[in-house]
């Protein structure tokens, strides 16, 4: 995407950025099971070559984007960035201005005694600059990119990194030495610190894990790649590095933050699609009362996420609502769906929240409410012992007289008004008493640990819950299809999904095909299942994020709709609570369906995969209309 000149230029720096933020977590999450499975001899030196061959090819790539199309791009659109080139005159006075007035209390340059190793510490993946002395001397300065924006604006729409502008004063910083060279680095840390490790309260569990993150051993020290190969070794030894957690880049560092450039022109960007809003909606008085009478499904972006902040408003106001209960696995910085549910309990519902603390990158944020919550009279729970809470659910009951109304809310992604603008997902809302009481025990089981059977409640048969009845249930759908197959019926499986990996799941696939059942896949991201003989492999990455699990079986033309929160992945169906729930109502199925059919359609950002896994673009036929889906969507639901 980012090479795409189809494109606009700015959503191709934003395409280059999210790469370098993925690779950084990938270093931080992947890479040390590799290392450390090379470290107990496991015979994972081919595997190490191979992923730091892939990586480094993907790094040229990268440089030969930024440096020879997307830089000269934004120049031509009159948007310049320093990237080494030399300081016009006309700009220092400004740069002098700010380093002397902002950036300097910023600052802690550190001597670098080689015969003292260790005595400075690398924070996990901050910004550093290595300055070299003509008397073989050395220092370490930061780069406060944490404290400070990463760019500074400038006049005729020239920018620089704040890298160099440290760069450009370091005879300030070291008075009577003499630069011979500066270089940047950047020092990786292992992130995938077990809870498990710490004894007492998950909640001062999770808290240690964060402190014990910030210090957690090496996977990548990288560096500039014009940096002298003597004093590679001797900052490896320094800082005690091994040999293959070294790794050379360019000149700038943590590239991520090339979606913050100060880049104003809105002609740049991808343009604008408003978010559509449901008509039918917009006349209700009460959007609780309208969930009673009738199922609302909602596309988002496409669809306006209002409706979904409305749901939790009216929770929190109800004076009939009596109880609600969440599910919370990563929530906006400033959610205001957690300040409705401090609302609601502070107007004397009873309110639960299952946080999920251990959400990767977020549980910070997630420690932050579960603390801001509890203190508003919310009930709390912090998780079950070895299962993570991935499952996106709310329940709503409200009594009115001697009547109680169940009112449900299941979605495919987070509650999470930030994220919502780009990622694509589904919400249902329905008051469909099956559902809801199906989702009532699955609360009382998060409450107490103790499973519905124990109860001795029915088992669920609406919801497909991991741990419980999800994957029996998707296995048996599959074998459905197998079975229509040899019957000589029709047999088709659709699925759309984030990540593919589970054995068993793949295996049951790849049945289905042999069977003759046509299976048509959607996979963003992770997939460990090839393509062969009946089964297609699409992905779709565009300017919002394939967010959505969607699961469709023929089943001889009663075709059963699915949504949920599960991918296939290990820990999805075997260590975590996921909820997948029907989509009863035809219509909405069948608009569930006209989604997909688009995004197998699109043949302009989708690529189909070969049986070697290259992404390969869909062919176009000659007189064939080109099909965007995401655009296709848009229009779409606009006009539902």
């Amino acid at each position: 995407m980012a090479a795409n000149e189809q494109v606009p230029i700015f959503e191709r720096v934003r395409f280059l950025s999210i790469f370098s933020s993925n690779l950084d977590e990938f270093f931080r999450v992947r890479m040390p099971a590799i290392l450390a499975l090379q470290q107990l001899q496991v015979s994972q030196e081919g595997l190490l070559f191979a992923v730091q061959q892939v990586i480094g090819r993907q790094l040229q790539e990268f440089g030969r984007i930024l440096t020879s199309e997307v830089l000269p791009g934004l120049h031509r659109h009159g948007v310049h960035l320093y990237y080494g080139d030399v300081i016009q005159a006309a700009h220092r006075p400004a740069i002098k201005d700010y380093f002397f007035n902002t950036v300097l209390g910023f600052l802690q340059p550190q001597k670098i005694v080689m015969e003292h190793p260790v005595e400075v510490f690398l924070e996990n993946n901050a910004l550093y600059l290595v300055v070299c002395f003509e008397n073989n001397g050395y220092a370490l300065v930061n780069i406060p990119s944490n404290h400070l924006p990463r760019f500074l604006s400038l006049p005729d729409q020239h920018i620089i990194f704040l890298d160099d502008v440290i760069r450009e004063h370091l005879p300030f910083l070291f008075p009577g030495q003499q630069v011979k060279g500066c270089y940047s680095i950047k020092l990786t840390r292992d992130a995938e610190i077990d809870v498990d490790e710490f004894s007492g309260h998950l909640l001062q569990k999770v808290e240690s894990m964060l402190v014990k993150r910030a210090l957690g051993l090496p996977t990548r020290f990288l560096h500039d790649s014009k940096m002298p190969e003597d004093l590679q070794h001797n900052l490896a030894a320094y800082f005690r590095i091994a040999p293959q957690e070294m790794a050379s880049g360019g000149r700038y560092h943590h590239l991520r933050d090339l979606a913050d450039l100060p880049v104003k022109d809105p002609a740049l960007n991808y343009p604008r699609l408003p978010s559509a809003r449901v008509k039918a909606l917009e006349t209700e008085e009460t959007l609780l009362n309208t969930i009673l009478q009738k199922d609302v499904l909602l596309h988002v972006p496409y669809q306006n996420y209002d409706y979904i902040l409305r749901f939790f408003n009216e929770a929190a106001t109800d004076p009939d609502v009596q109880e609600i209960y969440v599910t919370l696995y990563r929530v906006a910085s400033g959610s205001q769906i957690v300040n409705a549910l401090i609302s609601a309990a502070r107007n004397g519902k009873q309110v639960t929240v299952m946080v999920e603390l251990k959400a990767r990158f977020d549980e910070a944020n997630n420690v932050r409410w579960a603390k801001r919550m509890k203190e508003a009279g919310v009930k709390i729970l912090y998780s079950i012992p070895n299962l993570k809470v991935h499952a996106k659910v709310a329940l709503v009951k409200r009594k009115r007289g001697y009547t109680w109304d169940h009112i449900g809310l299941y979605a495919t992604g987070n509650f999470n008004e930030s994220t919502a603008r780009f990622y694509t997902d589904h919400v249902l809302l329905t008051a469909h008493a099956g559902m809801t009481q199906e989702l009532e025990l699955l609360f009382i089981y998060m409450q107490t640990g103790i499973a519905p059977a124990k109860y001795h409640f029915l088992p669920f048969n609406h919801l497909l819950v991991a741990q419980f009845n999800l994957v029996n249930r998707f296995t048996e759908m599959i074998r459905r299809e197998v079975n229509n197959a040899r019957a000589g019926m029709p047999a088709r499986i659709t699925i759309k999904l984030n990540n593919l990996q589970e054995k068993q799941m793949i295996a049951e696939l790849y049945a289905a095909a042999e069977a003759g059942v046509e299976v048509k896949l959607i996979i963003r991201s992770i997939c460990c299942i090839v393509p062969r003989k009946g089964i297609s492999i699409h992905r779709i990455v565009d300017r919002y994020l394939e967010h959505a699990r969607v699961f469709v079986f023929h089943n001889n033309g009663a075709e059963e709709v699915y949504m949920g929160s599960a991918d296939w992945m290990n820990r999805n169906l075997h260590r975590r609570i996921e909820v997948c729930f029907p989509v009863y109502d035809p219509v909405y199925a069948q608009q569930l369906k006209d989604i997909l059919a688009l995004q197998l359609a699109d043949n302009t950002n989708a690529v189909i995969l070969d049986d070697e896994m290259r992404a390969i673009p869909v062919p176009k036929v000659a007189g064939e209309p080109d099909v965007n889906a995401q655009k296709g969507i848009y229009d779409y639901v606009h006009h539902l």
